[in-house]
């Protein structure tokens, strides 16, 4: 396979995020303040049903006796506060602020947050990570494409909300999902069924849990800092490791 054929599917993604972006720019001042409240309640609430199908993959996980719920649970407990102790979601935040200056966009005071739920949104679940897995492995980007479809609509719902933040997910979003599929290619032959494997599916269901708090976050419930959270992705695959190991 070609690099193209490997990481076509998340240019495609990018691309949708970015047309969805501008449409949601272009129609943000025209609609009224309840509209754009109305708009981010409904992402909140879809965010927190698709979080909760995600996490709902924990039960068909467990090393031995103990359950893959406790292994996230101390993976995400771990994961904060390692997250917290490197203060990532200060860095995070000075990023998009940084990002903010440089564009000239001094005045957008949900920049930041935009950008942030946005890739949370587009970067963290099953089909992320599936779809590009597959795109890297057997170039198959039909799942990608699907995930353009639903991100395009949903960048330009988020954008008419949070503002050009969002079209700045596009990058991080081209980068992470490339990313993955180049390394799925490269690990092609430890990596035989990506939907089924248990470090795939332990890693998307924290993610779910991840989003969970987020959906909380745009319905305003709550103000959990979701960033720190990230490094338990990385920590509960290698949690459930060591559990199938040593269980």
């Amino acid at each position: 396979m070609t690099f193209w054929d490997q990481i076509n599917g998340s240019v495609y993604n990018a691309i949708g995020v970015l047309i969805g972006s501008l449409l949601g720019l272009f129609f943000r001042n025209a609609l009224p303040a309840r509209i754009t409240q109305t708009i981010q309640s409904a992402i909140g609430l879809t965010t927190l049903f698709l979080a909760m199908r995600i996490a709902w993959q924990l039960g068909t996980i467990e090393a031995g006796s103990i359950p893959g719920i406790v292994i996230v649970l101390i993976a995400l407990a771990v994961g904060g506060g390692l997250g917290e102790a490197l203060k990532l979601d200060e860095r995070l935040g000075n990023l998009a602020k940084r990002v903010q200056i440089s564009t000239g966009q001094h005045g957008d005071n949900r920049f930041s947050e935009g950008l942030l739920a946005a890739f949370l949104i587009f970067c963290v679940g099953p089909v992320t990570i599936l779809g590009s897995i597959d795109n890297g492995l057997r170039g198959d980007n039909q799942l990608l494409i699907v995930k353009t479809v639903l991100d395009t609509i949903t960048a330009a719902a988020l954008a008419s909300s949070y503002g050009v933040g969002v079209l700045f997910s596009a990058i991080p979003l081209l980068l992470g999902q490339g990313a993955i599929s180049m390394a799925a290619g490269a690990l092609s032959s430890y990596i035989p069924d990506a939907a089924t494997n248990p470090f795939v599916v332990i890693s998307t269901s924290t993610g779910g849990i991840i989003l969970i708090g987020l959906g909380l976050n745009l319905l305003e419930v709550t103000k959990l800092r979701i960033a720190a959270l990230l490094p338990g992705l990385l920590i509960a695959p290698g949690m459930l490791w060591i559990a199938l190991r040593y269980a």
